[in-house]
């Protein structure tokens, strides 16, 4: 087929479309776990095994929707071990749901046709270019992901089987409309309450702390008042950008570049081909006759694109009239390409062409001759690339340097300094958490805290932080971790001791209040008795902010009253108490349940249904997980 013809496509435009497919793929859910081999596997479902290599195509997916959902930040998160151990069990989760999945799907019957995964190659975004198919976009993505056309209408397939379970599952959930009214009915209840709320900063005034007291809590929680380890790092810096070079880069070397490079200032020759594909088949010579019979017609003046519309076995281009977009040299098959550049009119047809693939027409369709870029236009860049590069010369002599000195004269990054013509920078007293660039970075981090730079106060080896630039550090001054001493840390106790205590005093006084309200005494009177004010919510929502969201979620939890208030005492989670008696609640007669309200309804229950379904499946297979390199027993 033709889309095995492009092996070696390659390039900056397929690299990008490559990683913005893998995202969406991975969003999708469309992991990319198709091929069988017989090395350990990770999981197995039911005896089928779930090999390392599907799950290193699933977990890289899955770190590039990581990486592009936390940018930076990602990083410092690939560096936690556990996190790191998630992210792995996740994945591994979702390759045993999905083959539980096409197992049950198999089982049910479910199919997909070939016209259905070709139209769905044809409408997916990934592979359009204008709005419209590309060919060649399809066949450079599918490469860099590692598929053969073939494999990969497998795979899509798969994965639209398994949509149709999905769809299925989903399509038959539903919610009666008496249970949307009483959903949307019970988010827009209000209720009307009164409370009073004893702060327990007012009982501070009744409490006292002695020092014995202070005593017994630093020595019970000492692990609270830990001053965390500190440095002092001195280091040196280079950096290609930073380096000034000794002189300016001349017209002459510009023009020498230039006439030796003239290649990378040059746009190569473009074709844009159409063709029509017989394969071989079973008979050879049959293949052969008919691609010359289909030559025949287009010489007596058949229409090209509707004969590749109905003949050709290229199913992809064949829907867009045999169009295979442009091409340049070393993209194809040489036994195509050399066919395809041969032609020389716009219109011509070649002879019947044979490769491995078949036997092929090809058609010029349009051309875009080749053409060097005028020196004057790119002067100005060669300008910068030469200095980039001398820059980059004169980096990696000082970098050899560097790293001589700092090791010869390991005590003092003053000599290493000096002969690079940088300075020694050195920071104030800092926490591990707050070093900041370049010093933060992991592979830094790690030889500042590391034992030789710690304990022997030796110079760091040379430590790359990419785009030739570097930097060499070494402790200043190290303070270990310890406990802060108890004068330091007492007035922080003593404080945390009176809260508690007053805490507790409030609550104390809200439970003997408490049962006053039981008893029938009125809430207006206990709030006077503890020289609070009331206060009334005559139309509180479960969104409301107006008051503390403890006592919001404990109203809404309260019977609704009959004959009188329904009261309770809350704890609120600042330590203070509330007293409230709920008077009443209103819930609409009829509510008013918008399409918008509807879908996320039914989609919240589907959601449900639809992980309960995962789990019973799970639950009655056959599953065993290996344990992950790198995951902890």
């Amino acid at each position: 087929m033709l889309e095995k013809i492009r092996e070696g496509s390659q390039g900056l435009a397929a690299k990008i479309i490559l990683g913005l497919v893998i995202l969406s793929f991975a969003l999708a859910g469309i992991g990319g776990y198709l091929g069988q081999s017989t090395e350990q596997s990770v999981a197995e479902v039911n005896g089928v095994k779930i090999t390392q290599r599907e799950f290193a195509r699933a977990y890289e997916n899955e770190r590039a929707r990581l990486e592009q959902q936390f940018g930076e930040y990602f990083a410092q998160l690939a560096n936690d071990p556990s996190y790191m151990a998630q992210v792995r069990q996740s994945v591994t989760d979702r390759l045993v749901q999905q083959e539980l999945q096409t197992q049950l799907a198999a089982e049910m019957g479910l199919r997909v046709s070939d016209e259905q995964v070709k139209q769905t190659i044809l409408e997916l975004p990934a592979f359009q270019f204008g709005g419209q198919f590309s060919n060649d976009r399809y066949l450079q993505v599918i490469r860099q992901m590692g598929y053969q056309a073939d494999g990969f209408r497998e795979y899509l397939r798969e994965e639209m089987t398994r949509s149709q379970l999905v769809s299925a599952l989903a399509g038959t959930d539903f919610t009666l409309s008496n249970e949307l009214s009483q959903a949307v009915g019970l988010q827009q209840q209000q209720r009307a309450i009164d409370y009073v709320v004893l702060d327990n900063n007012a009982y501070k005034a009744q409490v006292e702390v002695s020092d014995e007291e202070v005593q017994e809590y630093y020595d019970l929680n000492q692990a609270q008042f830990l001053s965390p380890e500190q440095v002092k790092v001195s280091y040196v810096e280079l950096s290609a950008d930073d380096l000034e070079l000794a002189e300016p880069i001349t017209d002459e070397q510009i023009n020498d570049y230039y006439q030796q490079n003239k290649a990378y200032y040059s746009e190569p020759e473009k074709r844009r081909v159409a063709h029509i594909l017989v394969e071989y088949g079973d008979d050879q010579d049959s293949a052969e006759q008919k691609a010359n019979d289909l030559l025949t017609q287009l010489n007596n003046g058949a229409d090209f694109a509707e004969l590749a519309s109905n003949e050709s076995d290229d199913i992809v281009s064949a829907e867009m009239g045999g169009d295979l977009d442009w091409i340049e040299r070393d993209m194809l098959d040489p036994d195509f390409e050399k066919a395809a550049f041969a032609l020389q009119n716009v219109g011509e047809l070649s002879q019947v062409v044979e490769s491995e693939f078949g036997y092929h027409i090809i058609k010029l369709t349009d051309l875009q001759p080749g053409e060097t870029k005028p020196l004057a236009e790119v002067k100005e860049d060669i300008r910068t690339e030469l200095a980039k590069v001398e820059k980059a010369d004169l980096f990696y002599e000082q970098q050899t340097e560097l790293a001589e000195l700092s090791f010869e004269v390991a005590d003092t990054l003053e000599d290493a300094a000096a002969a690079v013509g940088a300075q020694v920078q050195t920071t104030p007293w800092l926490a591990r958490g707050q070093l900041s660039a370049p010093l933060n970075e992991a592979n830094v981090q790690a030889a500042i805290f590391s034992p030789e730079l710690l304990e022997d106060r030796v110079n760091s080896e040379v430590l790359d932080l990419g785009n030739e630039h570097v930097i060499v550090v070494r402790i200043a001054d190290h303070k270990p971790a310890a406990t802060k001493p108890l004068a330091e840390v007492s007035e922080q106790i003593k404080q945390t001791l009176i809260a508690e205590k007053a805490t507790a005093k409030a609550k104390e006084q809200g439970e003997e209040l408490f049962a006053q309200l039981q008893s029938g005494t009125s809430l207006n009177a206990i709030a006077q008795q503890a020289g609070v004010e009331m206060q009334s919510e005559d139309a509180l929502n479960r969104r409301s902010f107006s008051v503390a969201p403890a006592l919001v979620e404990q109203v809404f939890k309260l019977a609704h009253p009959q004959d009188e208030p329904v009261v309770d005492m809350v704890e609120l989670n600042n330590g203070n108490i509330a007293l409230v008696a709920l008077k009443s609640v209103n819930t609409p007669s009829e509510t008013e349940v918008n399409a918008q309200v509807k879908q996320n309804l039914t989609m919240q229950m589907a959601n449900k249904n639809y992980q309960s379904f995962i789990e019973a499946l799970e639950a009655q297979a056959e599953v065993v997980r290996m344990r992950q390199q790198g995951q902890s027993e």
